[in-house]
């Protein structure tokens, strides 16, 4: 269960990278406030995670999670670049995460 819910708290850090960048350098009042919201969300459930993992492993794990999920956002919703190379580096994260939630406790 904590990494479900380290899972969700890495969604909601890759959904206020992108209400950041909707907001425009907070000009724009609802990502904005999307912006604060999705990371105080964010950072709740990563303290509720770490109750149960490691703080190293829960701290890359978020980091990546939320890093995948702003690049995929940023290629369906914005139109970044889907270039075969960048996404085996996201291929790369991917696997880290995985080796991570292979052998820590949780």
């Amino acid at each position: 269960m904590p990494w479900v819910v380290l899972f969700i708290a890495g969604l909601l850090e890759a959904g206020w990278a992108v209400c950041l960048k909707y907001s425009r350098g907070f000009t724009v009042l609802w990502p904005s406030i999307g912006f604060v919201a999705f990371m105080l969300g964010s950072l709740f459930l990563l303290g509720v995670a770490l109750r149960s993992l490691p703080l190293g492993t829960a701290y890359a794990a978020w980091t990546g999670i939320g890093a995948v999920g702003t690049v995929v956002f940023g290629i369906l919703l914005l139109g970044e670049s889907a270039d075969l190379r960048r996404l085996a580096c996201i291929g790369l994260i991917l696997a880290g995460i995985l080796g991570l939630k292979l052998v820590s406790p949780g």
